[in-house]
């Protein structure tokens, strides 16, 4: 086999400042491996074992994320990989695959430990490699953590988007039905012989109902009881068209009313007058729908405005934390829908404006809100609490859920980068960590308290941000 070299380690960047000596004792304790192309160095959750120092090729880490396989890193040749002293990392986060043929040295890690005892310069070159990985690794996962909250997001957006356009479209489209009507109508009730305080009369009653602002909310048996008693006074007066009776129920129509219009409507004419109203009842329910839809649409993209804050600087801001709170729910409402849970708030609103990152605090209420509704999944009658109060010099947001809860021994590595008390796949790790990150960035603090059916994550900073 071509054994790994003194001059191949000393051309390592990593390794440069080390002196042969030391070099020469990594070969001495170390052994030389080849590999090919689509073989794997490590396996998921495999233990770190061996120092790699890779001279020639390049190695893929893959894991799997989100349901999903994804290529998380690639470790070039010329760089150091595997066990490295002080690292807190004691196994693989997925496995490693050779995309090259692949040449190394490896050194087990009782050896690597020799070594921190015996040589200085190669102990700290050691040191800067391990260095280097965690701030490329942290920085590499916060990037994915963002793209993956930000696909979750989207996906949430659209769905919410969706119903609101589509509401639309079906919307636009019975409303040009009900107006291709029209002409017909106008013909029939054009034909009509009524006087000008009948005609004042029904018109009246008409501008009533569709403007009525204390409209009835009826129960689905009320509302069918009322379409009952309609279709009947139909059926008594020789109205074919009985389903009209559910549109006169919507706007609050009562058999007294219907006793008004006939009335004042000639004899023969009833239908013709009821169908007119109809379309008319109809295209009001429909101009309706379509204007709730758009100013769903509306609230939407102004919440997404306000939650990435694309109008404002990137220097901290006077804010009202409800804003960015109500912002993020709106964003995660698809989540809570699909969960059916019950979203409990209880927010002191004379709280004054805290100076902070809009958009970083957002981060955090995402990341918190998120957690818990996937603690909450399966949890029957699942309920998430947010509650704002004002405790001497500071705000404090508590956001609680009572869902499982964390286990006791869990609950002081939850913020460590990389832990995750999720399924392989579903979680980096990272969430907490950069609430962690941000909060500190505001002086802030966060701690967590649980047990079974009440976990309370306690975000608390000061006002003046001092």
């Amino acid at each position: 086999m071509n054994k790994v070299t003194l001059a191949e380690l000393r051309a390592i960047p990593a390794l440069e400042t080390v002196p042969d000596d030391q070099l020469q004792w990594l070969l001495n304790n170390g052994e030389t491996r080849k590999l090919e192309a689509g073989e794997h160095l490590t396996e998921v959750n495999t233990a770190l074992s061996y120092t790699y120092i890779i001279i020639e090729g390049r190695i893929r880490l893959c894991m799997v994320q989100n349901g999903k396989l994804r290529e998380i890193a690639i470790i070039q040749a010329h760089s150091i990989s595997g066990y490295l002293p002080f690292s807190r990392a004691t196994k693989t986060p997925g496995y490693t695959e050779c995309t090259k043929k692949t040449r190394l040295l490896s050194i087990h890690k009782d050896k690597m430990k020799e070594a921190i005892k015996l040589h200085y310069e190669l102990t700290e070159a050691m040191v800067h490699a391990m260095t280097s990985r965690v701030r490329d690794f942290t920085s590499l996962q916060q990037q994915n953590e963002k793209m993956f909250a930000l696909g979750k997001l989207s996906a949430g957006l659209a769905h919410e988007l969706n119903n609101p356009a589509s509401a639309i479209t079906r919307g636009a489209a019975a409303l040009q039905c009900q107006v291709k009507h029209l002409p017909e109508l106008f013909k029939d009730v054009a034909a009509i012989d009524m006087k000008p305080e009948k005609i004042d009369s029904i018109n009246q009653l008409l501008i009533n109902k569709t403007t009525q602002t204390n409209r009835p909310i009826l129960t689905m048996l009320q509302r069918a009881d009322k379409k009952d008693e309609i279709t009947d006074w139909l059926l008594d007066h020789h109205i074919k068209d009985l389903d009209m009776a559910e549109n006169f129920a919507d706007f609050d129509f009562s058999p007294a009313d219907l006793d008004h219009l006939n009335n004042c409507t000639p004899s023969p004419k009833l239908d013709v007058v009821l169908a007119w109203m109809n379309n008319y009842l109809l295209q009001e329910k429909m101009v309706a729908d379509i204007r709730d839809s758009s100013q769903r649409i509306s609230e939407l993209v102004s919440s997404v405005k306000n939650f990435t804050h694309m109008d404002r600087d990137t220097d901290k801001q006077l804010l009202d934390i409800h804003a960015g709170l109500r912002n993020t729910i709106t964003m995660l409402n698809y989540k809570l829908r699909k969960h059916n849970i019950e979203v409990q708030e209880n927010f002191d609103t004379s709280l004054p404006q805290v100076k902070a990152l809009a958009g970083e605090l957002n981060q955090v209420w995402t990341n918190l809100i998120d957690n818990a509704i996937d603690a909450l999944e399966n949890t029957p009658n699942s309920r998430l609490t947010i509650r704002t109060q004002k405790d001497g010099d500071f705000v404090c947001v508590y956001i609680g859920d009572n869902g499982p809860g964390i286990p006791a021994e869990l609950q002081s590595q939850i913020f460590d980068p990389f832990f995750t008390t999720k399924e392989m796949g579903k979680g980096s790790g990272l969430g907490l960590d950069v609430v962690t990150r941000i909060i500190r960035q505001h002086n802030g603090s966060v701690k967590v308290t649980s047990e079974p059916g009440n976990t309370v994550f306690t975000v608390c900073f000061p006002i003046n941000d001092n």
